[in-house]
């Protein structure tokens, strides 16, 4: 009965500490102010979106998803696409698919427009819901937009941002990781152009999969990047991890990454490498 009852309040407690990191937010006078995880410095929302979201204090990246990734990356005139895909429970997960937010929102966003001038597809993984999981209505947008690409001949941009696989869709969400390769896979038979930006986090099955398949794979600086998270790989191999494991930098090193690109010249990189490769391109 003890154990029990300890056990209750160790999962009250996590409970209450998700709460906390998901929302490292408050408002004074009326304006949001974020919370820098890594320095505890507080900063305006307003002046984080003028800085690209990154903390003026200690230089650390706070994410940067959706639309506020598009307004960064992409020119003017971009338009936020949807393919409607179903929003499912596979395995009638307990408490799943029951807030009232999945009615308007889910973990990943797409936009079809241009980057300094070359026509491209966007999309970018959503951390505010369940920390960007790989699911099936994840799974069928983004291979709803690559299949766009190749019709149309675009080039396209997966942003990813992920924990993993979404543990409440079980094998349907696993199933997602093989959905997308082959789509990728098929675009690329046909000449189609795949960049991918990879930020902090890209975990799990999303590291595993689309997000390590394209043409061109770009790191944030600091990104960490990997399958299993550390304290897993470390109870299980028993061993001291270096310091640098599952970072970018040292991911590039090892040739997992193509380059690292400042969050401030990401733009200009990317619109570098479509112009290079604009005579494959149709029009938008």
């Amino acid at each position: 009965m003890r154990d029990l009852k300890n056990r209750k309040t160790l999962l009250g407690a996590i409970k209450n500490l998700s709460k906390i990191a998901k929302d490292f937010s408050t408002k004074k006078n009326n304006e949001k102010i974020l919370v820098c995880k890594k320095c505890g410095r507080a900063s305006r929302l307003e002046d984080l979106k003028k800085n690209l979201f990154i903390c003026p204090q200690c230089s650390s990246y706070f994410p940067l998803t959706g639309i506020d990734r598009f307004d960064m990356l992409m020119d003017k005139g971009y338009r936020l696409i949807n393919y409607n895909s179903k929003k499912i429970n596979p395995i009638n997960f307990p408490n799943y698919r029951n807030k009232e937010e999945d009615k308007s929102s889910e973990a990943v966003k797409i936009a079809r427009g241009k980057i300094l001038g070359s026509p491209v597809l966007v999309a970018s993984l959503i951390d505010t819901y369940m920390l960007g999981s790989l699911g099936t209505y994840v799974g069928e947008e983004i291979t709803n937009m690559i299949e766009e690409a190749e019709r149309k001949k675009l080039p396209i941009v997966i942003i990813s941002l992920s924990g993993g696989a979404r543990m409440q869709e079980g094998i349907f969400s696993l199933m997602q990781m093989a959905k997308i390769s082959s789509a990728i896979y098929s675009f690329g038979e046909k000449g189609g152009l795949y960049i991918s930006l990879l930020t902090n986090p890209t975990m799990g099955g999303v590291s595993a999969s689309f997000a390590a398949q394209g043409d061109y794979n770009i790191g944030e600086p600091g990104a960490l990047i990997g399958f299993a998270g550390q304290r897993v790989i470390k109870e299980t191999l028993r061993e001291k991890i270096p310091e640098n494991f599952q970072k970018a930098e040292n991911l590039e090193n090892f040739g997992f990454l193509d380059m690292i690109v400042e969050r401030k010249n990401q733009r200009e990189m990317i619109g570098k490498i479509l112009r290079m490769h604009r005579r494959k391109y149709g029009r938008l």
